[in-house]
């Protein structure tokens, strides 16, 4: 072989060795989510709603990149979603952005979108660099928008009304403040190769009924920050898809778990682990499904929902980790012998059962000692079902942060 044609060859093999070993050091991962649902008439946007108004959400997200894009959903309406412009910031704090950060977004190159019913539409990649835990300011004109509305509304944090097109504005003068979010499903950065994400299906308990507006202290975000502080976790994300009101096996407020699970587990990018706690409505709703002579959700019926659960995650590299359903004594429309004694059932199965790989027993470290079937009085929120702010920081303080390691 010629001695020219050898060299090239060489270094045409080295080159590719060194492109196969690092094709790239970076990936798209979820850095912040809400789990979409039909927002309640009670939950619907202030008068005059949504029509020509400029919508603007805070949202906080979980994890570093320096490209972001946002998904928007219809998945509830019955028509078409029109926006016309859609731009991201630094929030100021309130309505204010931090103005030198703020850029426009587009769909396929133009700076308007129609979303049709029961379809999600996501914005074209754009520089920005993304920090864990700063706020980000989305701004969006509405043009039409149907009565059916796709929204999370257990936000609670503040989103800001204004009439027409004011996506760019510094500040907005006589907002109308509402505490949910509209539209808005995801943002995703363009991060580190080794990030990765744990999603956590949940109710409102994951949602965060009793946390503070505004500060963003449920037990997830909590969560997130303690693998952000911890070197071997902190290029990981924590992603709340709680739905108030959910039910893993029927429709309640929202979809059930197994219905929205291809779309909010599996079809969300770079997630490596699942956190499953929910059931606590299941059980509790079947109180009243028994009075009513209706089916409900037993013990057995979970159990076989959370194997299905695991077996899908399982099939996409997800690993999988039940959480026990905390104590509801006291609450009185789901108190009943017969359903404390399935939670105790179900907690068994996740406790030694195997199934899942690994195991958060939120039902231990939140109990009374004296009283087990009830929250202890430094974590109940008051109702004996939802946490109080120091109960959602005490769940998160309390978990093993190697169930995350790689």
């Amino acid at each position: 072989m010629p001695r020219r044609l050898l060299s090239f060859l060489t270094l045409l093999l080295s080159a590719s060795l060194a492109f196969a070993a690092n094709p790239t050091d970076r990936k798209w991962v979820a850095s912040w989510v809400s789990a979409q649902q039909l927002v309640e008439p009670h939950n619907l946007p202030p008068a005059p709603g949504l029509a020509d108004r400029t919508l603007r959400q805070i949202i906080q997200p979980s994890l570093a990149g320096n490209r972001l894009r946002l998904a928007f959903s219809n998945a509830y309406g019955e028509a078409p979603v029109r926006i016309t412009a859609v731009h991201v910031a630094r929030s100021a704090g309130g309505s204010a952005i931090v103005a030198d950060t703020d850029t426009a977004l587009t769909f396929n190159g133009s700076p308007s979108v129609t979303i049709l019913p029961g379809t999600m539409m996501f914005t074209d990649d754009v520089a920005f660099d993304v920090a864990p835990f700063v706020n980000l300011a989305v701004s969006i004109h509405i043009a039409d928008i149907p009565q059916n509305i796709t929204g999370h509304p257990g936000s609670r944090t503040g989103s800001f009304i204004v009439p027409g097109d004011a996506v760019a504005a510094a500040d907005f003068t006589d907002a109308v403040r509402t505490e949910r979010w509209y539209l808005l499903a995801s943002l995703e950065v363009f991060a580190d190769a080794r990030s990765s994400a744990i999603v956590v299906i949940g109710d409102s308990i994951t949602d965060g009924r009793g946390s503070t507006t505004d500060q963003n202290n449920r037990w997830p975000n909590l969560l997130a920050r303690r693998l952000h502080a911890n070197p071997s976790t902190a290029n990981i994300s924590v992603l709340n898809q709680g739905a108030g009101g959910g039910r893993v096996l029927r429709d309640g407020l929202g979809t059930s778990a197994l219905g929205r699970f291809d779309r909010d587990v599996i079809a969300i990018p770079g997630v490596r682990w699942l956190i499953i706690f929910e059931g606590v409505n299941d059980l509790g709703t079947a109180v009243g499904a028994r009075a009513n002579g209706q089916p409900h959700a037993t013990a057995a019926d979970l159990i076989a929902a959370y194997q299905q659960m695991i077996t899908r995650a399982h099939a996409h590299g997800i690993k999988v980790i039940g959480a026990t359903i905390m104590a509801f004594a006291g609450f009185t429309s789901y108190d009943t012998p017969e359903s404390e004694a399935d939670r105790q059932a179900v907690n068994d199965w996740i406790r030694h059962s195997g199934a899942f790989d690994g195991v958060i027993d939120f039902d231990a470290i939140t109990r009374d000692p004296e009283n087990p079937s009830r929250l202890s009085a430094a974590v109940d929120g008051g109702d004996h079902l939802h946490p109080s702010a120091d109960g959602y920081r005490l769940m998160a303080d309390a978990i093993d942060l190697s169930l995350f390691h790689r």
